[in-house]
């Protein structure tokens, strides 16, 4: 039972354990996120997240990427425990100091911007997560900029590549570009990390970079020509990735999902297509009997064919007519 004296950390988290026990949060229901829990009681985003830590190491809650944190399938027994002080594990018990290292910093901060997105992280909610003091941190890392590239340097070193490449440039061209699609499906805060005029130099990073440059090495293309076709694949890949963050912030922001966002959206539609000034669109929208639903997977695969086939051209050309291609 919570009484003034605990912390305000223990409070929220005592209160959004006491919905979860009333069944005011059902199993699999997502429980406010950090941002909802320090408005609505006022409190820093650091507080916000040992509350949320407190409960997932009671077995209360459980975060889901790209979800967020969900209330636990299983509760019975956390519940049982959570009603009992003596036998409540805190926040703190995550990880003692001594214990702590940059993978593990790392690693949480990871876990963080996949299930809340990369603005939620920061060296004090990395402590909450982690169950340290605020500044433990900083013994291994200088601050959330380095804290961001080391995130990003890990996520890109989660996959790698066969010895044997596939036979052929765009086999390993194709592999390459859905490897990387793969990653920033998983972290989908990938994408909002750097930009193409300002590359990040991350050795994980380049093992991606020098497999689809050894593809396209061997074709007689110029080196400016091989580095614009890398960028442009890259780019294509980022492009779309940086809309799975966009849409997992838009839906945190508004409480829509996509589909609930377009229902509000139906007297524009109508509008617009009822105007005049439009006779292509309209035509084209009026055609989609069941409406165009635009699935990002499906649309990186749909592009990255024409995309292969205009590198194809260029490829095949002969070397004095590649620069009119």
């Amino acid at each position: 039972m919570t009484s003034q004296s605990d912390p305000p950390f223990r409070r929220i988290a005592d209160e959004i354990a006491r919905r979860i026990a009333e069944g005011t949060l059902a199993p699999g229901e997502r429980v406010p996120s950090t941002r909802q829990i320090a408005r609505e009681w006022g409190v820093a985003l650091a507080t916000a997240t040992k509350a949320l830590t407190a409960l997932r190491l009671e077995g209360l809650v459980e975060a889901h990427p790209r979800v967020g944190t969900v209330v636990a399938a299983r509760k019975s027994a956390a519940l049982t425990e959570h009603r009992t002080p003596s036998r409540r594990r805190s926040a703190s018990a995550a990880v003692s100091d001594h214990e702590l290292s940059r993978e593990r910093i790392v690693r949480a901060a990871v876990d963080i911007a996949d299930g809340e997105g990369l603005s939620a992280v920061s060296m004090r909610s990395v402590a909450a997560r982690l169950g340290v003091a605020a500044m433990s941190p900083y013994r291994y890392i200088n601050g959330k900029d380095d804290l961001v590239l080391l995130m990003a340097d890990a996520a890109f070193g989660e996959e790698t590549y066969p010895v044997e490449p596939p036979e052929g440039w765009r086999a390993r061209l194709e592999l390459g570009a859905r490897t990387l699609w793969g990653i920033h499906r998983r972290h989908p805060w990938l994408a909002q990390v750097g930009s193409l005029t300002r590359p990040l130099m991350l050795p994980a990073l380049m093992i991606h970079a020098e497999w689809a440059l050894a593809a396209l090495d061997g074709h007689d293309l110029d080196p400016e020509t091989m580095l614009d076709l890398h960028v442009l694949l890259y780019s294509y890949i980022q492009g779309i990735a940086v809309h799975l963050e966009r849409e997992a912030q838009a839906e945190a922001a508004t409480g829509l999902s996509e589909d609930q966002w377009m229902d509000h959206q139906a007297p524009a539609f109508a509008a617009i297509t009822a105007a005049t000034r439009y006779p292509v669109f309209t035509r084209i929208a009026s055609s989609c009997k069941d409406g165009y639903d635009l699935d990002l997977d499906t649309l990186f695969e749909f592009g990255l064919t024409p995309l292969l086939d205009g590198i194809a051209l260029i490829i095949e050309a002969p070397p004095s007519r590649r620069g009119s291609v």
